[in-house]
């Protein structure tokens, strides 16, 4: 049996996620040259601690994992409002300091709500895959689905509420939804969105107006996406070399070990690395959509799906603002940003990508 799961396991995924993470790794050593490099050392240790997650969602069966999801996720709404309490940091309410260790409640919450969500519409559909589509049922999930994001938005942290969102749309795609919810949705936020605009806090207003026209604030809050930009432009095809970066070394990027890790990337890699990594995204996600389409039952499909949406938005939403198409809302690039809260989830959720590929009734490959 264990021969089988070992043969039917997807370990591409496994592969690509660990050279992304030995590529952030390389970019982390160079932006904390002169710190001591704490942060890097950190990340090595947040990798170690990960693999044991890692391990046990590859090993326990994901079913009986989502048996659990009804209560972690209780815990979790739990946890995410506690946080609400906490000192800000940043301006945001959204880690629990805990020996000095900081430990953000809303990653780890990404894979309970996926796993709690994917069991809820699996029972839901229990006779039909179309009882998804009983208007009662869809609000249920919609509800339950909208307080964790709800709770995030409030730190405030809306780049990982969108990566919720992504989440539930990329499972609720692929659960058998009517086309005419699908069609309802697009015509509600055709309407929604300038309403929703117009009462946005003044400080996402100025984001916004600042991705539009980043050189009305050159030295205020434009400065971050213009220095960004400066880096991966001065990079060109092979980079300005390791340790030789101009805006990574003399400080003009910043948070340059978290949101604009790829901007350090691609000043002193070059074309060459920060293409790579698209290809490696590509070929992550892709393999996450092959391993939901193999699975053996439709629960395995949508978690695996929901895990393919957060990634898809992270590495989407990261490199965007990077370069300056998309505002900044301070998502992590996965496996490649520094963050301890962030690296166990994502492993976590390699962990279980390659649960659901092992459990298949047969190699694919």
């Amino acid at each position: 049996m264990k021969k089988k799961l070992l043969k039917n396991t997807e370990w591409t995924v496994l592969i690509v996620s660990v050279l992304l993470f030995a590529i952030g790794a390389v970019a982390l050593f160079s932006a904390t040259q002169g710190t001591d490099y704490v942060e890097f050392k950190k990340q090595i240790q947040w990798f170690f601690i990960s693999i044991p997650f890692l391990f046990l969602a590859y090993s326990i069966d994901y079913n009986l994992i989502a048996r659990f999801s009804t209560a972690i996720y209780l815990v979790m709404i739990g946890l995410l409002v506690g946080v609400l309490f906490t000192e800000p940091i940043n301006g945001a309410s959204s880690w629990y300091q805990i020996g000095g260790v900081g430990i953000q409640p809303s990653e780890l919450a990404k894979i309970v709500v996926v796993l709690f969500i994917s069991f809820l519409i699996n029972k839901l559909q229990i006779r039909d895959r179309k009882e998804i589509n009983r208007f009662w049922k869809l609000a249920v999930t919609l509800i339950l689905m909208a307080i964790p994001i709800f709770l995030i938005i409030k730190q405030p942290d809306y780049g990982t509420a969108m990566a919720y969102v992504f989440a539930m749309v990329f499972i609720l795609f692929i659960s058998g939804i009517d086309k005419k919810y699908i069609i309802v949705t697009f015509i509600a936020l055709a309407i929604l969105v300038p309403v929703v605009y117009n009462k946005l806090p003044a400080h996402a207003l100025k984001r916004i107006e600042v991705f539009l026209h980043p050189e009305s604030d050159p030295r205020g809050d434009g400065y971050n996406i213009m220095q960004s930009k400066l880096a991966i432009g001065a990079g060109q095809l092979v980079g300005m070399g390791l340790l030789q970066g101009n805006q990574t070394q003399l400080g003009f990027l910043y948070p340059k070990t978290t949101d604009f890790i790829f901007s350090v990337i691609g000043e002193e890699l070059g074309f060459v690395a920060t293409a790579s990594i698209l290809v490696l995204y590509v070929v992550l996600i892709t393999k996450i959509v092959y391993i939901a389409k193999t699975a053996k039952d439709n629960i395995g499909s949508y978690i695996a799906i929901g895990i393919g949406g957060i990634f898809f938005f992270h590495m989407l939403e990261n490199i965007g603002m990077t370069i300056g198409l998309l505002p900044i809302t301070g998502v992590p690039l996965p496996f490649v940003s520094y963050g301890g809260s962030s690296l166990v989830t994502n492993f976590i959720c390699i962990g279980l990508l390659l649960n659901i590929s092992a459990r298949r009734q047969k190699s694919y490959l």
